[in-house]
């Protein structure tokens, strides 16, 4: 099983890494990203980098939205399971205590 995973693992990550170095190799000129929409040309709100570390912070960005949203949603499963767990251990322990409550004799089942 893990000779597989290793596997998998690269048979997807090898071909995304030499993806990523091309990218990075072929957006290597340098552009400013204004952030003042009504004077571009203000220097206090422009940040100038190469091209390719914009599109990796927007992936970036991108992978960490999306990992809060999948997170945020799925709080009522992580709640229910939580609730149910509780209730597991408090019937195991109900069940504990009422075996221990027994005679030796009233605990071999009956046939």
């Amino acid at each position: 099983m893990d000779k597989f995973k290793r596997i998998v693992s690269l048979v997807v990550f090898v071909p995304l890494g030499i993806v990523l170095i091309v990218l990075a190799v072929a957006n290597r000129q340098m552009v400013t990203l204004a952030l003042n929409p009504f004077r571009p040309e203000d220097g206090m709100l422009a940040v100038s980098a190469p091209f390719f570390l914009f599109l990796f912070l927007a992936l970036l960005v991108g992978l960490f939205i999306g990992s809060f949203v999948t997170w945020w949603s799925q709080g009522k499963h992580r709640k229910q399971a939580r609730v149910e767990a509780r209730e597991a251990v408090r019937w195991q322990n109900e069940h504990k205590a009422a075996v221990a409550g027994r005679p030796a004799s009233a605990q071999l089942p009956s046939k």
